[in-house]
């Protein structure tokens, strides 16, 4: 399927980046009704309470919601509310890696900069 799971984070948390893939490709969008909790486990055959782990941390960040008796829907701002959470994260731990590594490798940011303007 779309998750070959890893060892440096739990299985719930590669769910959740599932997820967001699914909603920034678009493949799920705004008020799209998303897959069932026992849908993702049998199609990832993981327990369903893996599943609901993820589902549950979703809704508290308002990416998904719960519409009792029908099932889970992408948010309208689910696309915004995404981004906000990927770049805190970004800006928070791959940075300032990515900087240590300017620094240790003697890595001119010019040649970042032109890296970038290339591609």
């Amino acid at each position: 399927m779309g998750v070959d799971f890893n060892n440096t984070q739990t299985i719930w948390m590669q769910l959740v980046d599932w997820v967001f893939e699914q909603i920034l490709t678009a493949a799920w969008k705004p008020g799209d009704k998303a897959k069932s909790v026992r849908e993702l486990a049998v199609m990832f055959e993981v327990n369903p309470n893996t599943v609901m782990r993820s589902y549950d941390y979703l809704q508290n960040k308002e990416i998904i919601l719960n519409k009792r008796g029908i099932g889970f829907f992408v948010t309208d701002d689910a696309v915004e509310k995404i981004k906000s959470l990927r770049k805190k994260q970004f800006m928070e731990e791959e940075v300032p890696a990515f900087i240590k590594n300017l620094k240790l490798l003697d890595i001119d940011v010019q040649e970042i900069v032109d890296m970038v303007k290339n591609n």
